[in-house]
């Protein structure tokens, strides 16, 4: 983990710890600089990265390690623009949670990225009929056109397309998507998913209702 609040290094090391003390082994740099020195001279499952930090900042560090490494990085920030979940979405992140975030999701996040990079190797390019979306660039392809989608829309048809044939509920949606359990008023999910449909035109049909179970892609 590379992030210069003291607070947080010991919040997330602690519970990660406590939670699988036999399984995880946390190592912290405070700075950009030694992020990047540490993560080349060893071999880690994940990086969790913050944005602004001393000397060089994440999206430095994940454009830096992309060159070289598909390790899991998982961007833990405050900066909530949608222009930089965006940029760490394109710079090759694999996930992009925003501060103040509940340690249990943060945890089932790590966890996600963590078995998934161990398991079956998938292609670069995840496809649904003639959509394509490239994690490595964030670029989305829709009928032969790039498509722009907004941040949450974007996220949003990542999980969707990655789970491609599976039923994701509503909530694992919210935590996935927000971070959090938005439950109070589940018509934020509602809308970003409209949109979707709208910006993805003949292919939004292939993004399915199960009802009173979630939603689902095929294709």
């Amino acid at each position: 983990m590379v992030e210069d609040d003291k607070n947080i290094q010991t919040l997330v090391v602690n519970y990660f710890t406590k939670k699988q003390a036999d399984t995880f082994v946390m190592e912290v740099a405070s700075d950009g600089q030694t992020g990047v020195e540490m993560a080349y001279e060893n071999h880690y499952d994940l990086l969790l990265l913050d944005v602004m930090l001393p000397e060089l900042d994440g999206f430095e560090i994940c454009r830096e390690i992309r060159r070289n490494s598909d390790v899991p990085i998982m961007f833990i920030t405050a900066r909530a623009d949608e222009a930089d979940i965006l940029n760490g979405y394109a710079l090759g992140c694999d996930d992009y949670v925003v501060k103040p975030f509940p340690l249990p999701v943060l945890y089932q996040k790590a966890n996600a990225l963590i078995k998934r990079a161990k398991g079956l190797v998938r292609s670069k390019v995840f496809t649904a009929g003639t959509l394509s979306l490239n994690p490595n660039n964030g670029m989305v392809v829709n009928d032969g056109a790039e498509v722009k989608l907004t941040a949450r829309e974007y996220a949003i048809l990542k999980v969707l397309i990655e789970n491609k044939g599976r039923i994701i509920s509503r909530e694992q949606l919210l935590d996935m998507v927000w971070g959090y359990d938005s439950g109070t008023d589940e018509r934020v999910l509602d809308t970003h998913m409209r949109n979707l449909r709208k910006a993805l035109g003949t292919n939004g049909k292939l993004i399915k209702t199960v009802i009173r179970r979630g939603y689902k892609i095929e294709g």
